[in-house]
């Protein structure tokens, strides 16, 4: 087949990765895939290159930082402009902002191309625009962001969604529940893998003996405050516990720590050198508030460190409650601060638990996560409409 996905997200950012991987897998089955995402830097020309087996379209946007995420009316047009004359046996749409949604509604409606859309994030009322903390934006944001995530749900002849609740949303908006399949994030096992810990520590200069928790990735600011809360309270009880923050995080966590020394963070991480950081830790967080935003999610973090056969700890919200009940690969805690601490120094102090869940998670990654396994789930979707 003939395959499009279509992604708002900057190159190498968020939901691109989703698509990415299910795209590269896709390939490799033998479909001809093309991704197309927003430039990072690009103001008035696609460029297109070969990536990892697929074609990789960069659409041009004009606009700049948090608004170069979907809302540029000449990066839609462009997209349309490319798409012209171009035919797809289905197109995937990967959320519904303007600049996935005019090619897709251009696909569906002038060219009569079966759509498949899917839903990552809960964007609108309720979700995450209520996670902004300037209450004059919350409310600027949250009719525009719920207009179009919700909208136009009903276009689609199969929808994709990452969570149970983004399921039961969907079905509320009008969609048959029969066309909906929820699919996780997958775990990328060729970038992450087992390592050596203390190898790792080595390896990216972490000179410490004692407990590493590890956290990779952006944050809400209240998950954050709760973050901060617990390993105040972990470090209270374990003073030789080390936090470790690998990658973009929008604050200075040691500023809100009662023991700023005690908290790594890294900053932007080379590709290379994230599995290294993952693999120095003893186990991972997932520290969420319950939330509409974080129920809706499936954060890709916990895949790679599902992938890198580290434990996680979690808080007990969403679709990751779910998976950690079922499976072996981590402890979950109530979303408070002294539950996250107790639970957490629970694995801490049994090294046995943690290496045969940390082995069971890495199995889970392989096989059941694993993005070959997923993708063939979605073949068998577009056979189905194709």
């Amino acid at each position: 087949m003939r395959i499009l996905l279509l992604v708002l997200n900057l190159t190498g950012k968020g939901t691109y990765w989703r698509a990415l991987y299910l795209g590269r897998e896709l390939a490799e089955r033998g479909h001809a895939v093309t991704l197309v995402s927003t430039a990072p830097q690009h103001r008035l020309r696609l460029h297109v290159r070969a990536v990892d087996g697929l074609t990789h379209v960069e659409a041009p946007d004009l606009w700049n930082g948090a608004l170069r995420s979907g809302w540029d009316p000449w990066n839609a047009l462009r997209r349309v402009g490319w798409l012209a004359g171009r035919r797809f046996d289905v197109v995937h749409a990967f959320e519904t902002r303007p600049t996935v949604l005019l090619p897709t509604l251009y696909a569906k409606k002038l060219r009569h191309t079966p759509v498949v859309l899917d839903w990552a994030d809960w964007f609108g009322r309720g979700g995450s625009v209520e996670e902004r903390p300037n209450p004059l934006l919350r409310a600027l944001l949250r009719p525009v962001e719920t207009f179009f995530e919700e909208r136009f749900r009903g276009i689609a002849d199969r929808t994709t969604v990452i969570s149970t609740p983004l399921l039961e949303r969907a079905v509320q908006l009008g969609v048959d529940p029969a066309t909906v399949r929820v699919l996780p994030n997958g775990c990328n096992t060729r970038r992450f893998f087992p390592v050596d810990r203390d190898a790792a520590r080595r390896q990216v200069g972490i000179d410490h003996d004692g407990p590493l928790i590890g956290y990779c990735g952006t944050i809400f600011a209240r998950d954050a405050e709760l973050m901060a809360a617990a390993f105040d309270r972990l470090h209270a009880l374990r003073p030789d516990a080390r936090l470790l923050i690998a990658g973009y995080f929008p604050a200075d966590l040691r500023a809100r720590v009662a023991a700023p020394h005690a908290v790594i963070q890294t900053g932007y991480v080379a590709d290379h050198l994230l599995n290294d950081y993952l693999g120095a830790c003893d186990l991972c967080w997932l520290p969420f508030c319950d939330s509409n935003a974080n129920r809706g999610r499936w954060p890709m973090k916990l895949n790679d460190y599902m992938a890198v056969g580290r434990p996680t700890v979690a808080t007990a919200v969403g679709d990751v409650a779910t998976l950690l009940r079922r499976e072996p690969i981590g402890l979950l805690a109530d979303p408070d601060p002294q539950a996250l601490a107790t639970q957490t120094l629970r694995l801490l102090d049994d090294p046995e638990l943690r290496r045969a869940q940390g082995r069971h998670a890495r199995r889970l990654a392989l096989t059941r996560f694993s993005w070959a396994a997923l993708a063939a789930e979605v073949e068998a979707l577009y056979q189905e409409i194709v």
